[in-house]
Order: C-alpha cells, then structure tokens, then sequence
C-alpha cells in the first residue's frame, strides 16, 4: 500500500536536508550537505541509475533513517504521502483500497463518504468502484495508489517513478493526474527516468550523480545549459525532446 504518515494539520512544504550520509555495506551510498527544496511546483529528481535517486526519496519520505545529518519536511509535522514503481493493493474492491486508507488516516466518518467520491472521480476509477483493484490495468492500479495516497490530503507527495512500466496510453493519463494534484496544491516531489515528462510537469530539477547534488536548477536551465559536466553527459545520452 501507498505510505503516508504526518499530522492532522498540514503544515508548510519546504524540504530541508543538511548534513544528510547514508552507509550500507561499509559504503557511502548519498552525501548531501545541504538540499533546499521550497518551490510550490513539481521537483523532478533526475541522474542515472545508481546515483541514489529512489533513497534519497525514502530518506525523504522517513521510511529509513540516515546515517548522518537530517531531513525536516515543514514544520515537522506537515502531512506527506508517497507512492512507489509497483502499487501494493489490497485485495478488496477499488473503493475499499480507498476507504480503508481514510479509515488509517482518521478522516472523519462524516466525510469518508463525499471523500472517497472526490477521489474516484479525480482517478477517473468512479466506474471501476466496485471492481476488484487487482483486476484493474496497471495505469488504473497506479492511479488508484495515487488517489489512495491523498487520502490524508498531503502537503507533499513523493513519486518514485510512478510511470515506469506504463504503456504510454497509462503514462498520459497518470501525467494528467499529477499535473492536476500539482495544481491542486499539493507539493511533487518526483524520481523519473523519463526526461519528457521531467520537462513537461517539473519546474525545478536536482540532479544526483555518485549520491550527490550536482545541480539544482530551473527546469528550463537544466535541459538548455545544463551548469555540471555530469548533466551534460548525462544529457548528451539521452534523447530529450524533439
């Protein structure tokens, strides 16, 4: 399932990370001494495999502790959700996988019912409630872990790289969702491969390389004049845009 953790009030969505290590196996897998995340518009999280993307996401997130240093999201209790590659559904129908998380969440019995309606029609799954979620096509299981995720109506979502084995009919769609949470007012926070998508929803870019910040820059700036040698070869690899 979806995580989500966080307080009943939500409070701001500025990220903060400051002498952030992370050691496995006797190996400094990230080292960030200092990460700033404070624009209200999507933050696409880019480099290549291995640079550290989807770990710093859970660092992030809360799910481990780092070795080092520190992360605040907020004021510390700001509520924050995360949706992972592969949603982890629970084997009851679409609706239930929704109402049980804002049953978790402590929604108020009240609104459960106008809520849950709201996120079905924001998933597009409102025809699909009563369906089994694991009978749904991948697009519509991510969505449905999407959806399920706001249930706690997070400051903050992190994506880690939600698209990823979505055929592009899926992928369209769950962009569509995302852009309409980010516009929402919901703070992205997104890890992707897919670097037409980075440009089409992200505004801003931080690019790892070896489990380091070597840029944060406008998205713009990032794919025209990319500051790091790193961003450049990384660039130069991939096809961008047309």
């Amino acid at each position: 399932m979806s995580e989500a953790c966080g307080a009943d009030r939500p409070g701001d969505a500025t990220i903060r990370v400051r002498g952030l290590k992370f050691r496995s196996g006797g190996q400094d897998l990230l080292e960030i001494a200092d990460l700033k995340i404070d624009t209200p518009a999507p933050t696409m999280i880019l480099g290549p495999n291995g640079a550290g993307k989807s770990l710093l996401l859970r660092l992030m997130h809360g799910l481990i502790p780092p070795s080092e240093g520190s992360v605040r999201v907020g004021s510390g209790g700001t509520a924050q959700a995360m949706v992972f590659q592969a949603p982890i559904l629970l084997r009851r129908s679409v609706a239930s996988n929704i109402m049980y998380a804002l049953k978790v969440q402590h929604v108020a019995r009240k609104r459960r019912e106008g809520r849950l309606n709201e996120l079905l029609e924001l998933g597009g799954l409102a025809r699909r409630a009563r369906q089994p979620a694991r009978t749904l096509s991948g697009g519509e299981q991510q969505r449905l872990a999407m959806v399920r995720a706001l249930a706690n109506e997070p400051k903050v979502l992190f994506l880690d790289e939600p698209t990823s084995s979505l055929d592009p009919h899926g992928s369209q769609q769950l962009e569509a969702l995302i852009a309409k949470v980010a516009a929402g007012g919901t703070k992205v926070v997104m890890v992707t491969h897919d670097l037409g998508l980075a440009s089409r929803l992200g505004e801003e870019i931080v690019f790892l390389h070896h489990g380091q910040v070597r840029e944060q820059t406008p998205e713009a700036e990032f794919f025209e004049r990319p500051r790091s040698q790193e961003a450049r070869s990384f660039l130069s690899r991939h096809l961008v845009l047309p």
